[in-house]
């Protein structure tokens, strides 16, 4: 039906939290320099560099987050509810996710600790989507939610460069969110702050 491939499914590792708490409780822990790096492309960087366990626990919350919505557009897609456009749509909005959730999980190996993993099983409201207008509304608040999450995280770092990067992150999930309140007919971009 499409060309998404459905997420690793292992044990619940019991560290992924939902896309609203992405760096809830973090307080103002920031991740290392090595990190920022990393995050911002300059792998090279985080060689030789340690990061503390509060680094790694950010790091895999985020990842966690964008396991969630790999898994959510998945189920999006699998739902037999998307025309051809919007599910070609949810596939680019899914590889982006792929793409975050691959850097972040480099990131939390080379500080030396382990990527979560993808939850076994998502509590998405399936049961609710019934038009391709629902899997679009489900999807446009999950966007919602990670700019959300990013914009609360990006004022927490001390290091200017990881906060780019969050930011760079955030950027695109405002995108998605615009796309998405587009589709369903609803201004894109309602407002001149996002908060």
């Amino acid at each position: 039906m499409t060309d998404l491939k459905t997420p690793p499914q292992p044990a619940d590792s019991g560290i992924v939290l939902p896309r609203r708490s992405f760096l809830q409780g973090a307080g103002t822990l920031t991740l290392s320099a090595a990190a920022v790096a990393v995050l911002a492309g300059c792998e090279t960087a985080a060689a030789g560099s340690s990061a503390g366990e509060a680094d790694i626990n950010i790091l895999n919350t985020a990842l966690g987050a964008e396991l969630e919505a790999i898994a959510a557009y998945q189920a999006g897609a699998e739902s037999g509810l998307l025309q051809k456009p919007v599910l070609d749509l949810a596939v680019q909005f899914q590889g982006h996710h792929k793409e975050h959730a691959d850097v972040l999980a480099k990131t939390v190996r080379k500080l030396g600790g382990a990527p979560v993993d993808a939850k076994a099983r998502y509590d998405f409201p399936l049961h609710t989507l019934k038009s391709q207008n629902d899997v679009l509304a489900f999807a446009a608040g999950l966007e919602k939610g990670a700019v959300s999450a990013y914009l609360g995280a990006v004022p927490l770092f001390k290091d200017r460069a990881l906060a780019k990067a969050a930011a760079s992150i955030l950027g695109d999930e405002a995108m998605h969110w615009a796309v998405l309140r587009n589709a369903l007919g609803q201004n894109p971009v309602p407002g001149a702050f996002v908060s």
